[in-house]
């Protein structure tokens, strides 16, 4: 059920940049949030980031809060996810989602269970 693809991902040195990217076909897109998540070895799957539909609000993890920045072009049909300043506790597969429609609650929007559309992920080394 819909379709994501990410790209984007590398290995980098900590402190450097990279930027991924989400292609989603026009039927997920418009769901009202688009979202990052990342998964380490052995680790649960957690939130990273989000937007909404018109790109006005946005919401992040405080691990990442002030050096990552999600954005979006609806035209494109894209999402994407600046990370800046990266540590090497940033490596992890880091996938885009799309939620189930009509979800509510307090940051809902950071449960990976209210999310049933998923990319394949793009994996994100970073040494130091």
């Amino acid at each position: 059920q819909g379709q994501l693809v990410e790209s984007g991902g590398g290995s980098v040195q900590a402190g450097g940049s990279l930027r991924l990217s989400c292609a989603a076909s026009r039927r997920t897109f418009n769901r009202d949030i688009m979202a990052w998540f990342r998964q380490a070895p052995g680790k649960d799957r957690e939130f990273v980031a989000a937007i909404n539909w018109s790109g006005d609000r946005t919401y992040y993890a405080d691990s990442v809060k002030g050096r990552f920045a999600i954005s979006r072009d609806n035209a494109k049909n894209t999402v994407y996810l600046q990370m800046n300043t990266l540590k090497p506790e940033d490596t992890a597969v880091y996938y885009c989602a799309a939620p189930r429609e009509f979800q509510y609650g307090t940051n809902w929007y950071a449960s990976a269970s209210r999310y049933d559309a998923w990319g394949q992920g793009t994996q994100v080394t970073v040494f130091s």
